[in-house]
């Protein structure tokens, strides 16, 4: 009698209906995944890849469940944020080797690489899963199931299922149900302190601050900080500015409409040495010496929130994640202070790390120009 585990590892060079075959002998059990899909998954999940969501794989499988990893989409962390990659990396053992299966967005996905590592499941992205599809196909025919992840739709109802999504591939459900809850909790919380905002609609402006101060960057509609800005309550300038979900704005249409808050997203980018600075390497004086050329904009000494110290920095990369709730709270808290006055989002964020991330919080992730 063979095991699973041996009979694939003898059948790596199998065609596509043999390792359907073998897969078929296996017990299998049925996961609910972001997009309220049935999907039939081995009982046992040994080896996985992992195309997006990082830090939530992280968080909610535990960092020994990288063990199990055997292949990612490297450029969407790696290339994207390499300064976390890094962090990451001197965490997780096999992290920096790991095998690299593409990424969507610039066409270097390979369904071929993916079934080549035998995986038992591929954790996709619901935007990789939508531009996919005969990748899909191919994967299906090797009888190797996707499960979609998606807190990019910035829903409660995407998030929770997300999360418990992977805690039921991985075998950690019981961390997954406290992090669904965490999460919960705090998003609940959110939105009672912010209630109707007290009759007011703040004005708000986000912009992505990458290329400096002489370049203006995206803002957002519907997604991103914008659906932020929604969820919150407030008047996003984006709204009826931009055509699509991201695009920037004339200089002179934020002139005019003059905004009471001002939000530049900063990360760890590299090459960029004009963005403004955030991040677990970045001190506040880097952040805010980064910051300060976006505040003497011409024109901008005259708005409202320049005038009363309400530019801010705030990390890009805790967008549409698990994290967001700390991103919401620091924006909410600058927009209702008095509803918001007992919440410390930087506590939060530490909090979180100390619980479930195998790196330590350190540095800057949002801040006013003012201290």
């Amino acid at each position: 009698m063979f095991s699973r585990r041996s009979f694939l590892t003898g059948a790596a060079g199998l065609a596509a209906p043999a390792l359907l075959a073998a897969r078929a002998l296996a017990q299998t059990r049925t996961v609910i995944d972001a997009l309220d899909r049935q999907v039939e998954v081995p009982a046992a999940v040994d080896r996985v890849v992992v195309m997006f969501n990082y830090e939530e794989f992280t968080a909610v499988a535990g960092p020994a469940a990288w063990a199990k990893v055997v292949g990612i989409s490297r450029a969407p962390w790696a290339s994207w944020r390499p300064a976390i990659f890094a962090r990451y990396s001197a965490a997780i053992p096999n992290l920096e080797t790991m095998p690299d299966v593409g990424h969507t967005d610039d066409g270097t996905f390979s369904a071929e690489k993916v079934i080549a590592l035998r995986p038992d499941i591929v954790f996709m992205a619901e935007w990789s899963f939508t531009a996919l599809a005969a990748a899909r196909a191919q994967m299906a025919a090797a009888g190797i199931p996707v499960v979609v992840i998606d807190y990019n739709a910035q829903t409660l109802e995407r998030h929770l299922a997300s999360t418990r999504a992977l805690g039921a591939v991985m075998g950690t459900s019981e961390r997954a149900e406290t992090l669904a809850a965490l999460y919960q909790g705090e998003f609940a919380d959110i939105l009672r302190r912010v209630g109707d905002g007290g009759g007011r609609k703040p004005k708000v402006y986000f912009e992505l601050a990458q290329a400096g101060a002489g370049t203006i960057g995206n803002s957002y509609r519907g997604t991103m900080w914008g659906k932020v800005a929604t969820t919150l309550g407030a008047e996003n300038l984006a709204d009826g500015r931009i055509p699509g979900p991201w695009g920037p704005i004339a200089a002179e249409a934020v002139l005019a409409a003059n905004p009471d808050f001002i939000f530049m997203c900063g990360s760890s980018w590299v090459n960029r040495p004009n963005a403004v600075r955030t991040g677990y390497d970045v001190d506040a004086e880097t952040t805010r010496r980064g910051l300060a050329p976006y505040a003497a904009r011409p024109g901008w000494g005259g708005l409202a929130a320049i005038r009363n110290g309400e530019i801010h920095a705030i990390e890009h990369g805790l967008g549409r994640s698990l994290l967001d709730f700390t991103a919401m709270q620091y924006i909410a808290k600058r927009l209702y202070p008095e509803r918001f006055a007992d919440v410390d989002p930087i506590r939060s964020l530490r909090a979180y790390h100390d619980r479930f991330l195998p790196v330590a919080f350190s540095g800057t992730w949002m801040l006013p120009l003012r201290p």
